[in-house]
């Protein structure tokens, strides 16, 4: 633990850290414990002693150790002996200054599996018992020897507990950020969803983990298919939130879903934000040559579609008298043209053949901050012209 984490731990943090250390330590057998505690760096005792009390014996020698040793003792202890409560206090501990994960974040992630199963290809006891030590863990209610107990008997032998009654039984609101992460990876495996639905799924969670700072992103294939870690989500540009509330009050549904995609997939999807980033446009393009009242037809594509929105919005250079805005006018149209351009020859909506050049994530952040900087300008525009025409309607 560093220095700034030994100031910020709640003391009552590092009063659990020391009990849950001695209760790891009394799990073993009695005659062991000596021994153990002489391996972790603590003072020596008599197995007398240990065999009147483990616990106490183990509390004894943390008593007069500092934070810092203790959860030296804790890392060095969990090597050798596996314990869940234990290991989440040291994560809990280990995180503290970092990017959070609210109640919020995660009463929306639990909310995704209300209408849905944890997974689809393998059983969801199997699924959690890989996650958690469930035989072990203390059951939710009384007269029972386990959390697994409680799990059979209110999931499978009964169906009288909801996935939110499940996923708080497992702790999912206050686990370390690293077990639930653990849990995001899990679900979105491709040994636990079907192609389609892992896609759906990965796509829902990043919708909320993003607001946090995170994302799942592609870490590598098994058996072909894509397999995700959640990683830090790359640092947006500052226009983002900007772009993404102009397109959010121009079309919340598709135009600002599209733009989330996008920022969501620049670092682990290059190929595919590229894709999006055009999207984006044609879906602007048609939307406005919708409410103004033009036809436009679906085999348009990109650079098509703009040159009938720029008649529309009066974006032409040939419009404009002024030499600057005849450049810049100009270059927005060099710029809707190379987008489609880029789409064509380093996106993943074509073929890649055996040669092609692969985008790397620097190509697709420039790709999504044109798109997004465009669309704010056409819909910026649209509106424009509308307050124009209204303003000079003669009046009645």
């Amino acid at each position: 633990m560093t220095e700034s984490k030994r100031m910020v731990a709640p003391p009552i943090m590092l009063k659990e850290l020391r009990q849950l250390v001695a209760s790891a330590i009394s799990d073993v057998k009695a005659y062991d414990v000596p021994a153990l505690c002489r391996r972790l760096g603590l003072a020596d005792g008599s197995e007398q002693e240990a065999f009147a009390s483990k616990f106490k014996y183990a509390q004894k020698r943390l008593a007069d150790i500092d934070a810092t040793r203790v959860l030296e003792v804790a890392r060095a202890l969990l090597t050798e002996h596996p314990h869940y409560a234990l290991s989440e206090q040291v994560a809990k501990l280990d995180e503290i200054g970092g990017e959070e994960i609210t109640s919020l974040t995660r009463r929306r992630l639990m909310t995704l599996f209300d209408a849905r199963p944890l997974c689809t290809e393998i059983e969801e006891i199997e699924l959690i018992r890989g996650l958690w030590p469930i035989a072990s863990m203390p059951p939710r209610y009384e007269g029972r020897d386990s959390l697994e107990d409680d799990i059979v008997k209110h999931t499978i032998a009964n169906d009288d507990w909801s996935q939110k009654d499940l996923l708080e039984a497992l702790g999912l609101m206050t686990c370390s950020r690293a077990q639930l992460f653990r849990f995001l990876e899990a679900v979105t495996a491709p040994d636990a969803q079907t192609p389609d639905a892992q896609k759906v799924l990965v796509e829902d969670i990043n919708n909320h983990l993003v607001n946090d700072g995170y994302v799942l992103t592609n870490a590598g294939k098994t058996s072909g298919s894509p397999r995700y870690a959640v990683r830090l989500a790359p640092v947006g540009a500052p226009s983002d939130a900007s772009i993404s509330s102009v397109l959010a009050a121009f079309e919340p549904t598709l135009v600002h879903a599209r733009w989330q995609q996008a920022l969501e997939r620049r670092a682990s999807d290059p190929e595919g934000a590229i894709t999006v980033a055009r999207t984006l446009l044609e879906d602007v393009c048609k939307w406005i040559l919708e409410e103004a009242g033009e036809v436009w037809r679906e085999a348009d594509d990109l650079p098509v579609l703009y040159r009938k929105l720029s008649k529309v919005l009066k974006l032409a250079p040939d419009d404009h008298t002024e030499q600057v805005f005849k450049q810049i006018l100009g270059s927005c149209q060099s710029v809707v043209e190379s987008l489609g351009a880029l789409r064509n020859k380093l996106s993943d909506a074509h073929s890649p053949g055996p040669k092609r050049a692969r985008p790397l994530a620097r190509h697709a952040e420039l790709a999504v901050n044109l798109s997004g900087a465009m669309a704010t300008f056409l819909v910026a525009t649209f509106e424009a012209r509308k307050t124009e025409a209204k303003s000079a309607r003669p009046l009645s």
